[in-house]
């Protein structure tokens, strides 16, 4: 049997909300939500780690930053050099080793390390609609006998980060002042996806069609004290929080929908090229997000913070017989299970250090997500300020610093995390399981990471 095309689409801060499949109102995707109609969509999805270098290089590798000792962006400061067995079995020479062509196209940010270390050809640096055009380009001219694997991934909705950083640049420091003054590209197209549309009066733009503002918008009474921390460290965090009005947190939830609008157009282009060459049917179609964004939820924007707004991501799975229209509710960490689906469409053994499912099975049609999933009563999300454990209704968070740092919440009446629920005697023994599963994968972080060094390094 011939082995399938493997389409990986990825885009950046896109929380699991942002689909108009998903059940959001405001936004318009209709790419994404024909993948959903073509296939699975995941709705409990998580990534391992809120930001972006910690989860991409998760979803590369397989395996969760703290087995490096990575938590930030700053890879640099917490990882000297990467394990070497991460490279030589690097996806991408993993494809190709089982008869694919493994291309990448569009942003990497990985520590240490290029989608090339990994294997992959790279056919374009562009992470925006040139991106969208080459691959397209790509697929409508394969002619090949050996089946692609491609990875095409977009840079939106993260010019989102734009606003807030150029709104405060100068009163927030250098490092704010040189973003907004260098990132040209982003910060225009941000302020575009701001506008009023023409010939609207505000008053009728903000009655009508701008987004209202979410159910969790208020800071809760008893909120961790290491999300001030975090904001204090980002100084334009803090300034948002504290002096954006209501109509502007709103207008920062009309910019992140129509950069989420503006990617979905982008990706549409590559679902067209896969109709038009005739290669649909036979290509698995993998979408997800590195992590979300907070989305004025609990006045807050950007990434970092252990709330469901940053954690969750849409994830949605084309393969080739499955059903279509489907909804699992299976919990999935797109970060070690994605990359094990890709080994299982192409037919390459999972080696024995990935802890990730693959999600073909369930993409097929195959499994009713209950035989291998058993085992996973909860998933686990990494971050520079701490650890969450969430299971099937609750959610343990405890952060590494600050007040209230340790917080539990019911996620079936609590879904926006307004209040912590950890003194309520009927949590006690569900907040007391996710506290051990909490610890229990520091401490297998610390021995992978032991074994891990004993490997030599780059």
């Amino acid at each position: 049997m011939k082995k399938p095309n493997i389409l990986w689409i990825m885009t950046d801060q896109q929380n699991d909300k942002m689909m108009s499949c998903a059940g959001n109102t405001w936004i318009k995707t209709p790419n994404m939500d024909y993948l959903a109609q073509e296939g699975v969509r995941f709705t409990e999805s998580y990534c391992t780690n809120p930001v972006c270098l910690p989860s991409r290089f998760s979803l590369f590798t397989g395996h969760y930053p703290g087995d490096i000792g990575l938590k930030s962006n700053d890879y640099c400061r917490e990882v000297e050099r990467l394990p070497k067995r991460l490279l030589t079995d690097g996806l991408g020479k993993k494809l190709k080793e089982a008869g694919y062509e493994a291309v990448y196209g569009g942003k990497e940010h990985l520590p240490h390390m290029r989608a090339a270390d990994l294997g992959f050809d790279y056919i374009c640096s562009d992470e925006r609609g040139e991106l969208a055009d080459t691959c397209a380009k790509y697929i409508r001219d394969y002619k090949k006998e050996e089946p692609f694997a491609m990875v095409a991934s977009f840079i939106n909705p993260h010019d989102i980060c734009l606003m807030a950083i150029s709104d405060f640049a100068k009163q927030s420091g250098p490092v704010e002042q040189m973003l907004a003054e260098e990132l040209i590209t982003e910060t225009e197209t941000v302020h575009e996806a701001m506008r009023i549309p023409e010939g609207m009066h505000p008053d009728v733009f903000y009655r009508t069609i701008c987004p209202t503002l979410p159910k969790n918008y208020e800071p809760a009474a008893d909120e961790p004290e290491a999300i001030r921390i975090m904001q204090e460290q980002r100084r334009f965090k803090k300034l948002a929080r504290e002096q954006y009005t209501d109509e502007r947190w709103r207008l920062h939830r009309w910019a992140y929908g129509k950069l989420t609008e503006k990617v979905d157009g982008e990706i549409g282009r590559l679902l067209c090229a896969l109709k038009d060459s005739g290669k649909w049917e036979d290509t698995v179609i993998i979408f997800t997000s590195d992590h979300g964004d907070m989305d004025a939820a609990h006045k807050m924007e950007h990434k970092t913070a252990l709330y469901q707004e940053c954690c969750k991501v849409p994830l949605i799975i084309k393969g080739i017989s499955g059903p279509g229209n489907e909804v699992s509710s299976s919990l999935t960490v797109n970060g070690l299970d994605l990359i094990c689906t890709v080994m299982d469409y192409a037919g390459i053994e999972k080696p024995d250090h990935l802890e990730g499912i693959s999600l073909k099975r369930e993409a097929e049609g195959e499994s009713d997500g209950t035989s291998e999933r058993k085992e996973r009563e909860c998933v686990i999300v990494e971050s520079e300020f701490g650890i969450a454990a969430v299971g099937r209704s609750g959610k343990y968070v405890r952060y590494s610093c600050g007040k209230d740092n340790e917080q539990f919440y019911d996620l079936t009446v609590n879904p926006g995390e307004d209040h912590d629920q950890m003194s309520e005697e009927k949590y006690r023994e569900e907040a007391e399981k996710l506290k051990k599963a909490a610890e229990l994968h520091i401490t297998l972080r610390e021995d992978r990471r032991k074994k891990l060094q004993c490997i030599p390094m780059y």
